[in-house]
């Protein structure tokens, strides 16, 4: 029987907290159910981010720098993903097990997005639709939209970044397969993959200044500009696996990882850098070459500091009190409806506005918050529960893993 699927943001692969898992005889750390939380808190991010925009708090208020940063919940949902969808890889590689099947990956993948994407942009079309060419839709439904220098519609700006996830989802078996071919030795396998993965978390800057002194119209949403994001969790399951299995020794990686409190607060002190002028402006200008570029990397640090200490300890090991709050109560319940969160919010955001006397740049950030929230939250449950989780069960029952 299939145990009921829990998953927010479209990033998990295995379900780390399915107790029906079978214990892995390698001795791998298969359960990592603080993610869950971390899924909720980026999904949050995002909504407080574009509600402070259309409020104008982003530039007009002086706590409006740090909620002008809280897009960096995107390179949350990127490090996350490129832990969970790169760990299988890891794990066979390391073992000597099979690797992923690709059809039943891609496959899972499809439901995982699509219908729920397919949804918001169906809701977008029904209520704001005033002469937008079909083909914008489609293209959004087809998360292809980021690759025509048109691409803005009401109420699915934020799909940007689905689209950024979806062409990362294609090319991670290809990626895996090079990176699983760098050598047969399990400790030289590992270091030379975290060796390319700094190596990809450094490139994405570069990519972001040159796109930028090129004035490209969308180069700067293509996957090469987030890969270094998705790198970041990638060398994160690639070291605590190799903890895992005693490849590598203990170092004071792990002693920083004990302390989620420390690191957390060093996460916040990145975002208090990235709301100063280094980073760009907190209004609507554009960045220029160098401001992009540091604010690319420095959001892959803000991910790299809140993820660690969530998935670090080893199999047999308890996460750090701290960490287990987000994995319990609220925060898993956050976390299984977050990409309902993320998917639906801005159109909910939109609907909500004119009811409430609100006008754009005009202020009112509780007044268009509030009830956001309140209506974007059940509908992302009623979507979880009714949608989403069924059509997961229907997925694996169809492509089981291995």
């Amino acid at each position: 029987m299939t145990a009921p699927l829990r998953r927010g943001f479209p990033d998990a692969t295995p379900d780390a907290r399915d107790a029906t898992t079978p214990a892995d005889p390698f001795g791998l750390r298969r359960r990592f159910g603080a993610l869950d939380g971390l899924r909720a808190i980026g999904a949050l991010m995002v909504v407080l981010t574009h509600v402070s925009a259309h409020t104008a708090t982003s530039f007009t208020e002086p706590f409006g720098g740090i909620l002008s940063r809280f897009d960096a919940g995107v390179a949350l949902f990127f490090v996350i993903s490129g832990f969970l969808l790169y760990r299988p890889y890891v794990a066979a590689r390391l073992t000597g097990t099979p690797s992923p099947d690709i059809r039943g990956y891609l496959w899972r993948r499809a439901l995982r997005v699509l219908p729920v994407l397919w949804l918001a942009v169906a809701g977008v079309w029904v209520f704001f639709d005033h002469g937008t060419p079909a083909s914008l839709y489609l293209r959004h439904a087809a998360l292809i939209h980021i690759y025509w220098p048109e691409n803005w519609v009401l109420g699915l700006t934020q799909m940007w970044s689905l689209a950024v996830e979806a062409a990362f989802y294609v090319a991670l078996p290809l990626l895996a397969w090079l990176l699983v071919r760098t050598a047969r030795d399990p400790l030289a396998f590992v270091r030379r993959s975290l060796l390319v993965l700094v190596l990809l978390v450094l490139a994405s800057p570069v990519w972001v200044y040159v796109v930028t002194v090129l004035d490209h119209a969308t180069a700067p949403q293509w996957l090469p500009a987030y890969l270094g994001w998705f790198a970041v969790g990638m060398a994160l399951v690639t070291w605590q696996q190799a903890r895992c299995l005693g490849i590598l020794p203990s170092s004071w990686l792990d002693g920083w990882a004990r302390q989620p409190v420390t690191l957390w607060l060093c996460a916040l002190a990145v975002l208090v850098i990235a709301a100063t002028p280094v980073a760009g402006s907190r209004g609507l200008a554009a960045a220029v070459p160098a401001e992009a570029a540091f604010k690319n990397l420095i959001y892959a640090v803000f991910a790299l500091l809140m993820v660690l200490p969530c998935i670090a300890a080893l199999r047999g090991h308890e996460d750090p009190s701290a960490v287990r709050v987000l994995s319990r109560g609220v925060g898993r319940w956050l976390g299984d409806i977050s990409y309902g969160i993320f998917a639906y919010h801005l159109l909910i955001l939109e609907l909500v506005g004119p009811v409430v006397g609100h006008e754009n740049f005009t202020g009112g950030f509780w007044r268009l918050l509030l009830p956001t929230l309140l209506i974007t939250i059940p509908v992302a449950w009623v979507s979880y529960r009714y949608i989403e989780r069924p059509l997961m069960q229907w997925g694996r029952r169809v492509y089981p893993r291995r």
